[in-house]
């Protein structure tokens, strides 16, 4: 029989779930990042960072951009694997993925046609995957994590920085290739959401 005395509020789950997080925020290099992803989305998440350090010319920025990525992304699949996020959320998750892969789609189409890159389109998709995912999200990380999700999208969202990486005659052009190959791959490989 349990005891009702000074456990009462402890939650197995709950605690497993913050060491997670916790353990998470002080490990996510890229070296680790690769060991909760396969290999295509890590050869895509090298591309980012050079992409990211190049434009930059700040290799701690560039880093930086993407640890904060990386946290992001492996905290919300923790949070989906325990089952953490309510109906409405999970909608949210949903519209969230169907978006972000209409993104990917563009990103490809801007590398892959001439004369089609966007610069307002892309940065309105942005500010739009931002906010789905600042709600996804609202309940359950830290205010320092919604910044993390700030400093990702200030940095890949900013105006000049698509400009350079869209450009024609872009430094960034093979790498942008690279990432269109993986996108492809990974497009392929996860089936459409409706």
């Amino acid at each position: 029989m349990a005891e009702s005395g000074g456990d009462a509020g402890f939650n197995s789950k709950n605690v497993a779930l913050r060491a997670q997080k916790k353990v998470l925020s002080r490990m996510s290099t890229r070296k680790v990042a690769k060991s909760f992803m396969d290999d295509t989305t890590a050869d895509l998440m090298d591309n980012l960072y050079r992409i990211a350090r190049n434009h930059s010319g700040n290799k701690r920025e560039a880093e930086k951009v993407m640890k904060d990525a990386v946290k992001i992304v492996v905290k919300i699949g923790i949070l989906f694997r325990n089952e953490q996020f309510s109906q409405e959320e999970l909608r949210i998750a949903n519209d969230f993925v169907r978006r972000f892969r209409n993104l990917a789609m563009t990103v490809v189409s801007f590398y892959e046609v001439d004369f089609t890159y966007d610069k307002m389109f892309l940065l309105r998709s942005l500010a739009e995957c931002r906010e789905m995912l600042h709600r996804l999200v609202r309940n359950h990380l830290t205010e320092k994590s919604h910044g993390r999700i700030d400093h990702v999208f200030d940095f890949f969202g900013d105006g000049a920085f698509l400009d350079a990486v869209f450009q024609r005659e872009s430094p960034h052009r093979k790498q942008l290739g690279l990432i269109v190959k993986d996108l492809h791959t990974l497009m392929d490989e996860e089936p459409a959401q409706t």
